[in-house]
């Protein structure tokens, strides 16, 4: 088993984070009889993007998580510079990239994907939503230049690796953490069951809650860096003292929206605020942050001191950008308790899988937590606590649902 690697500021990586960076820049025009310049838009995805947003002297447009807005009727397209571009067509082309790196790599020209997708997609609140996200999935795959497509559900592809290395059959439940979602399956699987030919009754239920590693990452920022930044802050306006609106830390919760709201109305009107401020010194490293566009390496940052608090009782949370620096010593006890409300509802759907499933936690051989966030050891405890810590299993965290989905598009 292969995966494709893809070049990262010198490394190779077999992640491919699904984002696009934009960049228009100005040509002489070559057309006959016409002066002047045109505009010429350029397009990187996946570590590319990343390298050329990070190096870009002039903001460019940035653009991620576009499988979280999939199942969102009301957004079709969005413009980028001059031109509107559907939904489908950016996720298409991310794919595109992907596919042609990959079949360089490998020697032949794919045309053929087994894709993975969540129990339930972000924001879908029924069957159809999630169908009219899949459709649209396989409309950006079809762009990309795939002639097949086969969908499978992301729990069940990493299930599919854990298979491989079974000698008897087993009843499992596994839990797929991803950065949008959490998806939770109870399947069989085996030896036996391969030999038999696998049946849909094998699948004994699903469900999925939109929480994982991104609601994980925005509670830090909220509970850690926008104090810091001067979000529980206080200004002068008309004789009274206001509190710091709440929009610009929302936008940190999310890195890519940051480079949204930089504009010069926006600095301008945090300028004014950070004059009238009762301490303006946040504020003024709230505006560095914004008009430097940092929010890669501020959640960068965050993604550390969230995998560290994985291994450690406590470790060091450090953002640091010329006067603007950041430290912190985190407990992880303080970590679990800004993520309680997501912990509970994973717990619950857990529960709700086993309830609408008719099963026990005793009836369940072994559950596999794969996805970064399963490292977590509080996401990890909600399993233990109910199936013992003899029961779980791991390994592949970034790559048993890709392992496997490669199995099941070759079985």
């Amino acid at each position: 088993m292969r995966l494709a690697t893809f070049p990262f500021f010198g490394q190779p990586t077999d992640a491919y984070r699904s984002l696009l960076y934009f960049e228009q820049t100005e040509r002489p025009s070559t057309r006959s009889g016409q002066a002047g310049v045109l505009p010429v838009t350029s397009c990187w995805t996946g570590p590319s993007g990343v390298e050329h947003y990070l190096a870009a002297e002039t903001q460019g447009r940035l653009i991620q998580s576009l499988k979280s807005v999939l199942a969102a009727r009301d957004l079709e397209s969005t413009q980028v510079f001059e031109r509107k571009r559907t939904i489908e067509e950016l996720v298409g082309r991310i794919l595109a990239d992907v596919r042609h790196q990959a079949s360089r790599q490998f020697g032949v020209d794919i045309r053929h994907a087994t894709v993975g997708r969540p129990v339930h997609f972000v924001g879908a609140d029924s069957v159809d939503d999630d169908n009219y996200a899949e459709d649209r999935l396989a409309g950006a795959f079809s762009l990309a230049g795939f002639d097949t497509i086969a969908f499978e559900l992301e729990p069940l592809g990493a299930a599919h690796h854990y298979e491989s290395a079974l000698d008897h059959d087993e009843l499992i439940l596994i839990g797929d953490f991803g950065g949008g979602t959490s998806d939770f399956s109870l399947v069989r699987v085996g030896p036996g069951v391969i030999d038999r030919g696998r049946e849909d009754s094998d699948l004994l239920g699903n469900a999925g809650v939109g929480v994982a590693g991104d609601a994980f990452d925005a509670q830090i920022v909220k509970h850690l860096v926008s104090p810091a930044l001067g979000s529980r802050g206080r200004f002068r306006s008309m004789e009274k003292l206001l509190p710091m609106p709440g929009w610009p830390y929302a936008s940190l919760e999310r890195w890519h929206h940051l480079s949204l709201i930089k504009t010069r109305e926006v600095i301008e009107q945090l300028d004014r605020i950070r004059a009238q401020a009762l301490e303006p010194g946040p504020i003024e490293s709230l505006i560095h942050l914004i008009k430097y566009d940092l929010g890669y390496q501020l959640h960068r940052s965050v993604q550390r001191l969230k995998n560290a608090l994985s291994s450690d009782e406590r470790a060091e949370f450090e953002f640091v950008d010329g006067d603007l620096v950041l430290r912190s010593t985190v407990e992880r006890a303080s970590f679990e308790g800004w993520i309680t409300s997501e912990l509970g509802q994973i717990a619950a759907c857990v529960d709700g899988l086993l309830a609408s499933s008719r099963l026990a936690p005793a009836d369940v051989d072994a559950v596999f937590l794969t996805g970064g966030s399963s490292l977590v050891p509080s996401v990890r405890r909600i399993f233990e606590e109910r199936f013992g810590a003899g029961k779980i299993r791991a390994g592949h965290e970034f790559t048993s649902v890709a392992m496997g989905l490669a199995r099941r598009g070759a079985g």
